[in-house]
């Protein structure tokens, strides 16, 4: 075990410790700090019946429970720990701080006593497929990888078992990141546009957020950053050590790009087509920009060709889930931004597809899909909260006709699949894109993919 973990697990013995939520990100972390000799509260917001037996799992590991609306209140404890999903800025918090307790996350721990080298990811959209993408590079390359933060499975409960030589690859939202005083060694922003307003209190918040990932590094960091956005490519006067940016339109001056014969280069050393890439659209050309540049130096040029010619993508991710009478159904899940829609599903086919989007409002806005669903959809069909708002960008896009495409509602997703099904012919693309979350249906995105999936699936063949 790294002595930095040691000593902090010696620290922790007798801390009074409280995790605010349950979730993903704590359930084992609760069990290691009781293990630990920590007095640890463990606040929910749910009932003890909507727990179940997590309830009792909790309190046979020594954790005393406090439920219901006032989970909050009287937080005192020395030790706080946020979910992500928690507002940084919760006047509980706010008041905790001023009391002199540390409020801090599972990932500034994990930054903090992380003992070997770490790349993190983050951005508007892109950000799994990039992570993950680096994390095959690599692995590809002989390292131990171990791989988690904002998806698969918490990285501090793996501390103990991390060695030096191997790396570590975050996946980093902008709610992790916002409290962060840590930057990885590596960090890449694959694009910043609007998202998540209805967490964060305006634009300027949410890309300050994002700085996080590279603000914090000193002189031997490495930071990548997307030249084609206006955003990005402002943050690259703010890095600390060395900064490289990616671009499919154009050469970039340090950094990957994509030359007029379809090659990509990292500056002048050419690495391979474009097109080989397995998977398909502009957005995963870009992601494949950004982790290259990441990587580079650390994985060599053929491993990158593997990889790239090899690896099939991540689940709800323009995901092919059958052909049926012909058509072919997409589960493009974690679309929930405009941006990831149109640079997403509406990139990758010549035809106009038949798509399904809506869902949870982040209170963003969605002027700029409109003239794009003009132009790649033929039929739209809609559900969920920013129904209404995706229909008023199509119908106020320039190219707008009436009809053209067709807007249909739907009140559920079972409903969505079954007028796929009946206004689609032979040839034809139907596509789960939402271009928002799914909160307001569904958990997460996986489990409104998933639900998708199992629509389709079941549609008689």
């Amino acid at each position: 075990m790294d002595s930095r973990l040691e000593r902090f697990y010696e620290n922790l013995h007798g801390k009074t410790v409280s995790f605010c939520g349950i979730g993903r990100s704590h359930e084992e972390m609760i069990r290691i700090f009781c293990e630990k000799g920590a007095k640890v509260t463990v606040r929910d917001k749910r009932s003890r019946e909507a727990l179940g037996d997590t309830a009792a799992k909790l309190e046979g590991w020594g954790a005393q429970l406090i439920l219901g609306e006032d989970y909050l209140k009287n937080l005192h404890e020395e030790m706080i720990l946020r979910t992500p999903g928690m507002k940084f800025t919760l006047p509980e918090l706010d008041a905790a701080r001023e009391a002199g307790c540390a409020v801090t996350s599972e990932m500034e721990l994990f930054f903090d006593l992380c003992p070997c080298k770490i790349y993190g990811v983050t951005g508007s959209d892109g950000k799994t497929t990039t992570t993950t993408v680096i994390a095959e590079l690599l692995q590809n390359a002989g390292k131990t990888v171990h791989l988690g933060g904002n998806i698969g499975k918490p990285l501090f409960p793996r501390l103990e078992t991390m060695r030096p030589e191997d790396v570590a690859v975050a996946e980093l939202s902008s709610f992790q990141l916002i409290s962060m005083r840590r930057s990885p060694d590596v960090a890449v922003v694959t694009n910043v546009s609007p998202n998540h307003l209805d967490m964060h209190k305006d634009m300027d918040e949410y890309v300050w957020a994002k700085m996080n990932v590279f603000l914090h590094q000193n002189a031997f960091g490495k930071a990548v950053f997307n030249e084609d956005n206006d955003i990005t490519l402002s943050f690259v006067e703010e890095a600390r050590g060395q900064a490289l940016t990616f671009s499919r339109q154009k050469k970039v001056p340090n950094g990957t790009w994509v030359d007029d014969d379809g090659f990509i280069r990292m500056n002048d050393t050419r690495i391979m087509r474009a097109e080989d890439i397995k998977i398909p659209g502009l957005h995963n050309l870009e992601n494949y920009l950004a982790a290259i540049a990441a990587v580079w130096g650390d994985v060599p040029v053929e491993v990158i060709r593997k990889v790239a010619t090899t690896f099939s993508g991540v689940a709800h991710r323009a995901e092919l889930v059958r052909t049926l009478n012909g058509v072919a159904y997409y589960n493009d899940s974690i679309a929930s931004s405009p941006t990831r829609t149109v640079k997403g599903m509406l990139s990758l086919f010549p035809q106009k597809i038949i798509l399904i989007a809506g869902g949870y409002d982040k209170h963003i806005p969605y002027d700029s899909m409109g003239p794009e669903v003009v132009r790649k959809v033929k039929i739209l069909i809609l559900l969920g909260a920013t129904a209404d708002k995706i229909e008023a960008a199509v119908k106020n896009a320039p190219d707008y006709r009436n009809g053209c495409p067709a807007i249909v509602r739907a009140d559920s997703m079972k409903a969505a699949v079954a007028l796929a099904e009946e206004l689609s012919s032979a040839g034809d693309i139907v596509a789960l894109s939402p271009a928002s979350a799914s909160f307001d249906m569904y958990t997460d995105f996986e489990a409104r993919g998933n639900d998708f999936k199992r629509l389709v699936m079941a549609l008689p063949g």
